[in-house]
């Protein structure tokens, strides 16, 4: 918008310039500029014209400033005028005009332009920096350094920093903080001294790991933050020398040299730029039930892994893994044995097993119950456990020395240390038929393919897998044989059903394909088992008559083995042929053809069964047909039963037919007018029976309606004597029951009378009964009681007295009086006696008064050593 505008005041020459707005006036005679104030008003003349304005003057507020173009030259603050009087100008140069220079506003010289617009100082805060380069080459007084074009350097905050023509700002950069755990990664740019004072080539990296602000300088580039990696009892770092260097822990690193960072060496590391993190080592910690062998084991003491060795270490234990070394299987828990279990062990090396001395390669057996680490010598080939078998189970043994294989049954085995188990190997045929026997099937069958052979498809059991280290079982059925050969021997055996067959190492089943179908075709059914019978095979077996007629016979044989089972030579003769089946239907046909064939269509139409029977069996004197028997496998059939016979040829099917259809249409016809006589023979048979039933119905419902009369003639008798009738017979029958219940309730009475007299009475007796009876146990107990005490005080002085002995006793009686004697010897007295006219003295007990304290000490004593219990008894 135009704010003013020129007025005019009758001319078109006057201009008003408002307060702090200029114009620029174009002098047309002089061809020179000039510049207008306001306020002011200009009036224009002829030669004069208004280029430019009016325009507002530039006004800088505090803490701004703007360039200028082209500035006006000036000498001691005034402008400098050419000889033209027009201001001179610095032409192609800038100027920067500061608000503190310049606190009013001021206009723009004609020439003069201002650059951009006005702007405010750039006020760098703390943790802040501008980046400067230099346009030109200048002196840079706050630092009195000199500036080339090209060369950057920073300025840090706080500061408020005034623009300068010789230098712009390339940009602002925030502070870095560094929090703890942290470091900061650098790269130098150029060559260049650090922060702390160290010379930093091009292209090389160093951290800052010390938290806080920090501000790269222009020759530092920031790469990256570096997190710390927090240290645990639990995990330690792997790391790798990238370069020649001394780590944070003053150790030496050489480039390629890998080393563990633990827990013990600081709680946190921060990764160097000469350090590659190869991995997080896991804490590997053995409880007492487990232990490890370390391979390839680190030397602290040459700092270096010693190849090709192991260590053997047990828990409880808990260690990180060096760089270089790792597990041989892992951790590993102590082989715990029990009463069945075994371990077989080989020599890696010669060592020492305890007294023992032991060979690279030597293998020998520990048992248990026990616990047991392997040294790193022996390697653990073999975890072993007794096998427990039963009668009918076992197991295949190779001695590895002698190579021999022999069949373990019966009991619990543990294979010794040159013994293995053996694997026995069966054809196809008999894996598929065991693996049948154990899906239930009795045996297999064959199927044509498109080709025209034989596939034997059976379905087997589901997840039926054979042991072959286990003795090869086949369940023989009920009255059946089964045959085993032995390679070794080159002798067979026959084994009857049922029972159980447990095959030998060198022994193999013989298969039997035997002809199934009808008619019969060869190795249609694989059995491992022949069935001995008594059974039956079906066969067909075409024959032609002497006139030429074909027919198709279906015959069925009952057949069964006349086997000795005690007798070696019949067992093996059942065997002798495979197929017995296809044979002896080979052998029947051929009997029943040369028979057939002398006979003509009606003779044998008429009597097949005979001239069958006749083809195949022989008869004895009395006309009694005599089982056939095949003297080469011991086979009888004893009867033939004919299940169908069909022409073959055309003609006489056909003549067959029409003789057997007009015989039906016959019998048909001769049924129907039988069973319509039949019909109507029943028919009156059953109209006479209703019209009967009719008239009997007739004369019993009238008799019942005269007994009905009868009845409701006696009811209106009742009827009106009932009422008295049935009073007076309550009233008779509740005294007839008054009575009896009084009756009834006096013999109950007496009965409790009785019943509780009679209970009073067998207490009293069984309470005399149990004090005679306590009485009885008390005088029999006190009676055993002195029995027993007198036999042990007789028992106890007979034991004294054998124990003194005979003659003891006797010179303990004669101890007195001899003692008395000696005394009164000793005193040179033959006696003496003391008395006075009331109490007489004996002479012996004064005597032994007189005896002194020796001889009754000595005494008591002899007594002591000879009656020791009968005296503590006593006290």
């Amino acid at each position: 918008k135009k704010i003013f505008k020129m007025r005019r005041s009758g001319d078109d020459g006057m201009l008003r310039i408002p307060p702090f707005y200029y114009i620029h006036v174009m002098d047309r005679n002089e061809n020179t500029r000039r510049l207008e104030v306001g306020p002011r008003i200009f009036v224009k003349k002829d030669h004069e014209e208004v280029i430019e304005g009016p325009t507002q003057m530039i006004r800088l507020v505090p803490l701004h400033y703007c360039v200028i173009a082209n500035p006006i030259a000036k000498k001691e603050g005034k402008p400098v005028m050419t000889p033209f009087n027009e201001v001179k100008l610095l032409h192609g140069r800038e100027e920067i005009r500061r608000s503190e220079d310049y606190t009013d506003p001021f206009p723009l010289y004609p020439g003069e332009s201002m650059v951009g617009s006005v702007a405010k100082y750039t006020i760098v805060n703390p943790n802040q920096a501008i980046v400067m380069t230099a346009i030109q080459d200048f002196l840079d007084e706050s630092t009195s350094t000199e500036r080339h074009a090209g060369d950057e350097w920073i300025l840090k905050g706080p500061m408020t920093y005034k623009s300068i023509l010789e230098a712009k700002i390339v940009k602002k950069v925030d502070a870095i903080i560094i929090k703890e755990g942290f470091a900061l990664k650098l790269r130098a740019k150029r060559d260049t001294v650090d922060s702390r004072g160290v010379k930093r080539r091009a292209g090389e990296e160093w951290l800052i790991k010390e938290s806080g602000s920090y501000l790269p300088s222009v020759d530092e580039e920031h790469v990256s933050l570096v997190r710390g990696l927090i240290l645990t009892d639990k995990k330690a770092l792997h790391l790798r020398a990238i370069h020649n260097f001394t780590d944070s822990y003053g150790k030496d690193r050489k480039a390629g040299e890998e080393w563990l960072v633990t827990l013990n060496d600081a709680e946190m590391h921060i990764r160097d730029v000469h350090e590659e993190l190869v991995g997080e080592v896991k804490v590997t910690s053995l409880n007492n039930r487990q232990f490890c062998v370390v391979m390839d084991p680190y030397d602290p003491t040459t700092g270096l892994n010693k190849f090709g060795t192991k260590v053997l270490k047990k828990g409880e234990a808990s260690f990180f893994l060096k760089p270089g070394e790792k597990l041989e299987s892992g951790i590993q828990h102590i082989q715990v044995l029990g009463e069945e279990d075994a371990l077989l062990l080989q020599a890696k090396e010669d060592f020492t097993d305890g007294k023992t001395v032991r060979k690279a390669g030597e293998k020998w057996m520990i048992q248990g119950p026990r616990e047991y680490i392997p040294p790193i010598e022996v390697k653990i080939l073999e975890n072993r456990k007794s096998i427990p078998l039963d009668e009918n189970e076992g197991i295949y043994v190779r001695d590895m020395h002698t190579g021999e294989v022999r069949m373990i049954t019966g009991s619990t085995y543990l294979l010794k240390t040159t013994e293995t188990l053996w694997e026995k190997e069966l054809s196809q045929e008999v894996e598929e038929l065991l693996a049948i026997q154990a899906s239930g099937s009795a045996f297999a069958t064959a199927k044509v393919d498109a080709k025209g052979n034989y596939v034997y498809q059976s379905e087997k059991k589901r997840g039926y897998k054979r042991d072959k280290t286990r003795v090869v079982t086949f369940k023989a059925p009920h009255n059946s044989a089964v045959q085993l050969f032995n390679y070794k021997t080159k002798e067979s055996r026959v084994i009857f059903g049922p029972e159980m067959v447990l095959l030998g190492p060198y022994e193999e089943i013989t298969v039997l394909h035997i002809s199934g179908k009808i008619p019969k075709e060869e190795k249609v059914l694989k059995n491992l088992a022949l069935l001995l019978g008594p059974d039956f095979m079906t066969d067909m077996c075409v024959v032609e008559t002497s006139d030429h007629a074909k027919l198709a016979l279906k015959l069925s044989y009952s057949w069964h083995f006349i086997v000795n089972k005690e007798d070696k030579a019949s067992s093996q003769k059942i065997f002798s042929i495979h197929d017995f089946v296809g044979d002896c239907c080979k052998a029947m046909a051929s009997r029943i053809r040369g028979a057939v064939s002398g006979v003509t269509f009606d003779s044998f139409h008429k009597h097949s069964s005979e001239i069958i029977q006749n083809a195949v069996f022989k008869r004895d004197a009395e006309g009694n047909i005599k089982p056939l028997v095949f003297k080469t496998n011991n086979l009888c059939v004893t009867s033939v039963d004919i299940q169908g016979v069909e022409p073959t040829d055309a003609d006489t099917r056909k003549s067959l037919e029409k003789s057997v259809n007009l015989s039906i249409d016959i019998t048909a016809k001769a049924v129907e007018a039988k069973a319509d006589h039949e019909a109507n023979l029943l028919q009156q048979a059953h109209k006479g029976e209703r019209e009967r039933d009719r008239i009997k119905d007739m004369a019993e419902a009238e008799k019942h309606r005269i007994k009905l009369i009868k009845l409701e003639a006696e009811s209106s008798a009742v009827r009106t004597t009932g009422k008295a009738t049935a009073d007076a017979r309550a009233k008779a029958e509740a005294s007839k029951i008054k009575g009896e219940a009084e009756v009834k309730q006096a013999e109950l009475m007496i009965k409790a009378e009785e019943i509780k007299a009679h209970n009073e009475l067998q207490i009293l007796k069984q309470k005399y009964d149990s004090e005679v009876m306590q009485k009885e146990q008390m005088d029999e107990l006190e009676i055993e009681t002195q029995r027993k005490l007198a036999e042990i005080e007789a028992e106890k002085f007979q034991k004294t007295m054998d124990s003194l002995g005979k003659e003891t006793i006797v010179a303990m009686s004669k101890a007195g009086p001899e003692a008395q004697a000696k005394l009164l010897k000793g005193l040179g007295l033959k006696g003496y006696m003391i008395m006075d006219s009331n109490n007489p003295l004996n002479l012996f007990t004064a005597a032994q008064g007189m005896m002194g304290k020796k001889e009754q000490k000595e005494q008591k004593a002899n007594q002591l050593s000879l009656f020791p219990t009968l005296h503590l008894k006593k006290k």
